[in-house]
């Protein structure tokens, strides 16, 4: 929760703002959680696996786009009217991630990357540099954010433990991960 709260922060994400989420893991799902709770008033996720749309929309999600590269930025314009979103959570990682990230914010828009780079350069400088648009990020610095996300996790008002989709011992554990890995499980709680 603390990671995709981070994103949602790094993106500025304020109330009535329209907010892509690109990853639709556990990462993402907590920001839509966060996104949702800062008062976005249109939540795009852009994911493809049906169970964890799902529950993206049962977290408040408005619109889901399956579509990637061109496609799916051109489906994030036209839901957005052709101006794109105020804020983008890059929760993947990929050069093709923080390029549909770039091609969905709209001018001034602001985009908090979490997910661990997979790239060297960022593309597409000089389109970001002529329209403002600000990146922001790194890894989460989640101890900080716990005394202000836990009374809501605490009293109900968030849910963020729906992500954890399978429970296995400490025995398990290496199954867990490859469970992870092939996409079998979104998160895995690991139980004594």
């Amino acid at each position: 929760m603390g990671t995709g709260h981070h994103a949602a922060l790094a993106a500025r994400v304020a109330p009535g703002h329209s907010v892509a989420v690109i990853g639709d893991g556990a990462v993402g799902l907590c920001g839509v959680i966060a996104a949702k709770r800062l008062g976005a008033e249109q939540i795009i996720i852009m994911g493809h696996h049906k169970s964890r749309t799902d529950l993206a929309k049962e977290f408040g999600v408005t619109n889901v786009v399956s579509e990637r590269g061109e496609e799916a930025i051109e489906r994030v314009r036209a839901l957005t009217g052709g101006f794109g979103v105020h804020a983008v959570l890059e929760c993947v990682g990929t050069g093709s991630a923080i390029g549909e990230s770039l091609g969905i914010a709209r001018p001034g828009g602001r985009i908090g990357r979490v997910g661990v780079p997979h790239y060297d350069t960022i593309p597409d400088a000089q389109p970001m540099f002529y329209q403002n648009i600000g990146i922001a990020g790194g890894p989460a610095p989640v101890r900080a954010y716990i005394a202000e996300l836990l009374p809501d996790v605490m009293e109900g008002r968030i849910e963020p433990g729906r992500v954890f989709d399978r429970t296995v011992g400490l025995d398990e554990v290496p199954e867990g991960y490859r469970a992870m890995n092939e996409r079998k499980a979104l998160k895995v709680m690991v139980r004594p």
